[in-house]
């Protein structure tokens, strides 16, 4: 059986052979990394001392001291 046609030139029939190709190695490339990532325990969630432990004083001026050298200024940029 003769393909004929416009789908007869055979740069036609390699670009649609490479296409197939990459759609079948793209699907299972997903599909084995979904099962990987199903196989695995969920990660838990980070506790952070801040969430349960009241801070010190002297550890809040700390923690006010970094925001502060994180805020913006009028201009947009960092101090």
């Amino acid at each position: 059986m003769t393909v004929s046609g416009q789908f007869s030139d055979p740069r036609v029939l390699t670009l649609f052979a490479v296409l197939a190709a990459a759609t079948g190695v793209w699907l299972t490339t997903g599909l084995r990394a979904r099962r990987r990532s199903r196989a695995r325990t969920p990660m838990d969630r980070v506790w952070h001392p801040q969430e349960s432990v009241p801070l010190t004083p002297a550890e809040e001026l700390a923690f006010g001291q970094v925001v502060s050298r994180l805020s913006l200024t009028s201009s947009g940029r960092l101090r």
